[in-house]
C-alpha cells in the first residue's frame, strides 16, 4: 500500500494537495453532507404515506436528524406514530449515517466506473480519519462489506429467535429493523419502552448488544482484526481499543449490578438470571446504542452518574459510536499517568506518542465539555427542568446516544434545535466541527518559552 504523507510525497504533489486544502474545507463538506441528508429525511417524513397522523416540521426534522446521526432520541414513537414506509426512511437513514455518506459515495463513484481524484480522496480521508489517500478505497470497501456481513448474521440470528414470537413477515421486518439500528448504534425502537419486554430474553440481549458493541469499536479495528488474527501482529490502536472496551464494559457491568441489585424499580423484582442479563445490558448500551432493558429514569444516582461518564466515553473512531472516543480517553489516562511519573513521554506498549496526539485528544475533551456546559446553561433557561434531566439529555445527545430519562418528548422547540445540533455535532465529531470555522495556519516562527501557574 502506497504512503501518501506529505513527509515522502514529491515536492510537486505535495504542492497540489496543499493548494486542495486551501480550496476545500473537509470538515465542512462532511458537515453539509449530514444536513443534506437530514433535510431530505425531513421531506420525505413530512409525506402522508410516512406517518398515520401528520407530523410537524419540527417532529419530521428532529426524528431525521437523529437517524442521520445514530441517536436514537425521538419525539414521536417510531413504531405507532410513523407506517411502513417512514419506519423504513429512518432505516435508510440510519444505515448510511452509521457508515457514512462519505463511504456511500466512494463505493457509489466505483460503481459507475469513475475514479476518485485528489479533492475525493482528501475528502474521504477525512472521513475515515487516515492520512492514507490511496487507502480510502479499500477502507470504503471493507466498510460496506463488513456491515452487510455482520448485519446479514444478525439478521438470521434474530429471525429465528423471533419467528415463535411474530409471523414470518413481522419477524423478518422487525429483525431488520433492530439489526440494522444496533449495528449502527442508533437506539432506534419499534416497541414504545425500547427492549424492556425482552430484558430476559437472553438471545435478544446477547445478539443486540454484540451488534452494537462490533459496530462501536472502529471500521478500522474490525479491518484489522481479519487481514492480521494473531494477537501479536495487531496495531497498537486495536490492541488498546480491544482491551479497553473489555475492561470498560466489565467494570460497568459490576458496578451495575451492585448499584441496582437492591432497586425494586429495576434489578431487585427480578430473577437473578433476567439480573444478569439485564445489567449486562445496560451496563453496555451507553456506549452510544440508545436501547434500554431497564427504565432510564429509574436508575439510581449512582448508576445514573456511570451512565453519564460511559456515554462521554463513547465507542471506537472511524466507527457507529460516537462521544470522545475510547483513544482519547485512553490517550488522557496515559498522559497523566506519565506526567505523575515524571515521565518526558507519553508511552504504551514500549511506542512513544507524539505531542500533537497528545494535544489532540486534551482538544476534544475541552471542546466536548464546553459545547456540554454551554448547551447546559442554554436549556436551562428555556426549560423548567430538573438539571439531571437536561444533563442527561444533553450528553446523550452530543455523544448520539439516544438514552433518555423521558424528557425529550416534552423539549420545546428551541430545545429541540439545541439537541439537534448536539446530535450534529457529536456526529461529526466536535473537533471535525469546530474546524468547519478555522482555517489551517503554519506557524513559522519558533517564540520563546513561558510559564503558567496550573494545577
Amino acid at each position: 500500500m502506497i504512503n501518501w504523507q506529505a513527509n515522502v510525497l514529491p515536492k510537486q504533489f505535495n504542492h497540489r494537495l496543499n493548494g486542495f486544502k486551501k480550496q476545500i474545507n473537509p470538515p465542512l463538506i462532511l458537515t453539509c453532507g449530514f444536513i443534506v441528508l437530514i433535510v431530505l429525511g425531513t421531506g420525505l417524513l413530512l409525506l402522508p404515506v410516512a406517518s398515520v397522523q401528520s407530523l410537524s416540521f419540527m417532529q419530521a426534522f428532529f426524528t431525521a436528524a437523529s437517524a442521520v446521526t445514530v441517536t436514537g432520541l425521538v419525539v414521536v414513537d417510531t413504531g405507532t406514530v410513523l407506517t411502513t414506509f417512514g419506519q423504513s426512511v429512518v432505516m435508510v437513514l440510519i444505515q448510511i449515517g452509521g457508515i457514512g455518506f462519505m463511504t456511500l459515495a466512494v463505493i457509489s463513484f466505483l460503481t459507475m466506473g469513475k475514479n476518485l481524484g485528489l479533492k475525493q480522496r482528501l475528502l474521504a480521508s477525512q472521513a475515515f480519519d487516515t492520512s492514507d489517500l490511496n487507502g480510502v478505497i479499500h477502507i470504503a470497501k471493507c466498510v460496506v462489506l463488513y456491515s452487510l456481513i455482520i448485519e446479514s448474521i444478525a439478521f438470521l440470528l434474530l429471525f429465528i429467535n423471533w419467528i415463535d414470537k411474530y409471523s414470518v413477515t413481522q419477524a423478518a421486518y422487525q429483525s431488520l429493523f433492530y439489526t440494522i439500528s444496533a449495528f449502527n448504534n442508533a437506539g432506534f425502537a419499534l416497541h414504545s419502552d425500547s427492549l424492556i419486554a425482552f430484558k430476559g430474553d437472553a438471545a435478544t440481549n446477547f445478539i443486540i448488544s454484540g451488534l452494537f458493541i462490533v459496530g462501536g469499536i472502529g471500521f478500522t479495528v474490525l479491518i484489522d482484526i481479519y487481514q492480521q488474527r494473531r494477537w501479536s501482529k495487531l496495531s497498537t490502536n486495536t490492541q488498546l481499543v480491544l482491551i479497553a472496551t473489555a475492561i470498560i464494559n466489565s467494570c460497568a457491568f459490576l458496578l451495575i449490578f451492585l448499584f441496582e441489585s437492591s432497586n425494586p424499580a429495576t434489578l431487585a423484582s427480578l430473577p437473578f438470571d433476567e439480573q444478569i442479563l439485564a445489567a449486562w445490558f445496560q451496563a453496555v448500551t451507553p456506549r452510544t446504542a440508545g436501547f434500554n432493558t431497564l427504565a432510564i429514569s429509574e436508575l439510581t444516582a449512582d448508576s445514573t452518574l456511570l451512565t453519564l461518564l460511559l456515554m462521554i466515553i463513547g465507542g471506537g473512531s472511524v466507527s457507529t459510536a460516537s462521544g470522545i472516543k475510547i483513544g482519547t480517553f485512553i490517550i488522557l489516562l496515559l498522559a497523566m499517568y506519565s506526567y505523575l511519573r515524571h515521565k518526558p513521554q507519553v508511552t504504551v506498549f514500549n511506542r512513544q506518542l507524539s505531542d500533537k496526539l497528545v494535544i489532540k485528544a486534551l482538544s476534544v475533551l475541552v471542546l466536548y465539555l464546553f459545547t456540554v456546559f454551554l448547551s447546559i446553561m442554554v436549556i436551562s433557561k428555556i426549560e423548567q427542568a430538573s438539571l439531571l434531566d437536561i444533563t442527561f439529555e444533553t450528553i446523550s445527545a452530543l455523544s448520539t446516544v439516544g438514552l433518555s430519562r423521558d424528557f425529550t418528548g416534552s423539549l420545546s422547540t428551541p430545545s429541540q434545535v439545541v439537541i439537534i445540533l448536539l446530535m450534529l455535532i457529536g456526529r461529526v465529531g466536535p473537533l471535525t466541527f469546530a474546524y468547519c470555522f478555522t482555517k489551517p495556519k503554519l506557524q513559522t516562527l519558533k517564540f520563546p518559552e513561558t510559564s503558567i501557574q496550573i494545577g
